[in-house]
């Protein structure tokens, strides 16, 4: 069977899979990144486990891979195939595709930023299918965000666009890793919502989750600190749909999974603050933590000019080769 490799490297670990012809994921598995290791030791893990994949698939469907996708953290040069910058790994100017190209005999390889890719994803087959034009916004550790544009997800002139987590929305506000202050993701990523909610109770351990679920009991001090976020979030998000316009809006991300205790108040908050601008539809993200695989995925068929029309998430083992070794 026709078959890619896909890869999403993340700041701790790798989540791989062989996709098929319609997109669909024929196997997958995960792996550390090895990070504590050193940067090196990162690139090495890579591609040692793309090779594997190769072999696996190759053994499993008769047929090497016909391509690969490789979603990445950090500043990417998609054009070049070089990994420009990421804190979390440790490494500069890697010249990803090349090497991975070389280690899986010659095969075209797709490299992308991880957002971007998942966008990719969540847009032609998530919770955007369909629409023209989309945002795709993950409220994670930080906030960053994927503009998609007729089934593609634009990169910008220097691969920075779709950075909404340095929006300034409170001018004078605290100070941002960036260099700016008063940030979007200072204020309304997961990480903010954490740090804010264990400051404001007492408890040095307590999470987002936990402030969602002391929103959901009527805590006041839990939803003083909601709304404090969702209002931040909703003034970034104004801010690019007055400039974007997108039909559908995407929110993802470990704020996302609190549910309507999120979606309700920012809905509200969004429909509140627009005037002129068309309110785009508000939605949660449909991939999970797949999205990143799928996009890769669809980056590498894209390189073949056969784009699957569809895509299912799903696994299969097999009978005749023994995967990669999964770590999780």
């Amino acid at each position: 069977m026709r078959h890619v490799i896909a890869l999403d490297v993340g700041g701790t670990g790798m989540k791989a899979a062989l996709a098929g012809p319609g997109g669909e994921l024929l196997h997958q598995a995960r792996r550390a990144t090895g990070r504590e290791r050193g940067p090196e030791a990162v690139v090495a893990g890579i591609l040692d486990f793309a090779a594997e994949l190769r072999a696996y698939g190759a053994d499993r469907f008769g047929e090497p891979a016909r391509a690969a996708g490789v979603a990445v953290p950090g500043i990417v040069d998609a054009e070049q195939g070089v990994a420009v910058y990421a804190a979390n790994l440790g490494w500069r100017d890697v010249p990803l595709r090349a090497l991975l190209g070389d280690r899986l005999g010659s095969v075209p390889v797709a490299l992308g930023h991880d957002v971007r890719t998942g966008g990719l994803a969540e847009g032609r087959i998530g919770a955007g299918k369909g629409a023209d034009r989309f945002l795709f916004v993950p409220l994670g550790t930080g906030i960053a965000g994927a503009i998609g544009i007729d089934g593609r997800v634009e990169a910008g002139a220097h691969g920075f666009a779709g950075e909404i987590g340095h929006v300034v929305v409170r001018p004078g506000g605290i100070p941002c890793p960036c260099g700016q202050r008063g940030c979007l993701e200072r204020f309304a990523s997961a990480s903010a919502v954490s740090q804010a909610w264990a400051e404001a109770c007492g408890d040095p351990e307590a999470d987002a989750a936990d402030c969602a679920k002391a929103v959901e009991s009527g805590d006041a001090r839990a939803l003083a600190v909601w709304r404090d976020a969702v209002d931040a979030l909703a003034d970034g998000l104004v801010t690019a749909l007055t400039l974007l316009d997108p039909r559908v809006l995407i929110i993802g991300g470990g704020l996302a999974e609190a549910g309507e205790t999120l979606f309700t108040p920012l809905r509200d908050a969004v429909r509140r603050r627009v005037t002129f601008q068309k309110l785009p539809e508000i939605v949660p993200a449909a991939l999970g933590d797949t999205a990143g695989c799928l996009g890769a995925g669809l980056m590498a068929w894209d390189l073949l000019d056969t784009a699957p029309s569809a895509l299912h998430t799903g696994s299969t083992t097999s009978t005749t080769a023994t995967p990669p070794e999964v770590t999780t």
